[in-house]
């Protein structure tokens, strides 16, 4: 146990560091950044897919996937959409084994699903401006990891009830409700710790603590949810100690999302200006 704790703080440091200047630096550093792992979260997906029976086709989800993250660079995104999807279509019409039917479904699950996770978060950066886009993304990181945290803890040190026990039976209600407390902490650290001035106060920003407290763990069950499926405990080894990137980045494939509604209907109605 100690071995596998120095293995993730050992390696949890240096990735956050990288992860922090990466997103400081925005533009095609952070696109560019979030796309890679975007494609090793893909191909872990892939393989819980491949690992449970639903089989997917072997470059279809990339190519959407690459589609959604570039979606808002791209000359003519929806026809490009649309093409693509008539093409797949086609393909599989005259696909002859016996898994057709079923990739229909799982290779847009495989397409759609991180990379949209994915693209909001990239959107996030971009708000805004330079500084505000980068508190925001950083922002939601943190609660994100303190959700987490928080949760784990709070679940080891207070836990009774079973929050999903047939996805995830060491997950428990007192440790998702732990987790609230720490958005609250990674909320208060992005906004009071990062010496930048924003646009967006501390209370405008409170009900993220709910919307990312409450859609992070969804995330994580998802995922779980996949690999008991799949019959595997990690979504690959290639991080030390973590697991795979879905590991890592479960939680945050729908907290961005929620975030960015979230800053875009406040935006949109004019609470905030830049």
């Amino acid at each position: 146990m100690a071995s596998d704790l120095t293995k993730r703080v050992l390696f949890a440091v240096p990735a956050a560091i990288l992860f922090i200047f990466v997103t400081w630096m925005g533009g095609w550093y952070f696109k560019g950044f979030i796309i890679l792992i975007g494609f090793f979260i893909q191909q872990e997906v892939i393989r819980l897919l491949d690992g449970s029976g639903q089989i997917t086709d072997a470059w279809f989800p990339y190519t959407i996937g690459l589609w959604v993250m570039l979606f808002p660079v791209l000359p003519f995104p929806f026809e490009i959409g649309l093409a693509i999807m008539l093409l797949f279509v086609a393909l599989q019409t005259f696909d002859q084994s016996g898994d057709s039917i079923t990739k229909l479904s799982t290779t847009f699950f495989a397409g759609l699903y991180a990379p949209v996770g994915l693209l909001a978060l990239m959107l996030i950066r971009e708000t805004g401006s330079h500084p505000n886009g980068f508190l925001l993304t950083v922002a939601t990181v943190l609660m994100v990891w303190g959700d987490d945290v928080f949760a784990y803890f709070g679940g080891k040190a207070f836990g009774k009830r079973p929050l999903a026990p047939l996805i995830s039976p060491n997950k428990t209600v007192e440790g998702f409700l732990s987790g609230y407390v720490g958005c609250v902490a990674g909320l208060a650290l992005a906004m009071y710790a990062i010496p930048l001035d924003s646009a967006f106060s501390f209370v405008m920003l409170c009900p993220l603590i709910l919307l990312v407290g409450t859609f992070g763990p969804i995330g994580d069950l998802i995922e779980s949810k996949m690999k008991r499926k799949a019959g595997v405990k990690d979504s690959s080894k290639l991080l030390p100690g973590h697991g795979g990137f879905f590991d890592r980045f479960d939680a945050l494939i729908l907290a961005a999302p929620a975030v960015y509604v979230y800053i875009s209907i406040i935006i949109g109605f004019g609470y905030v200006t830049f």
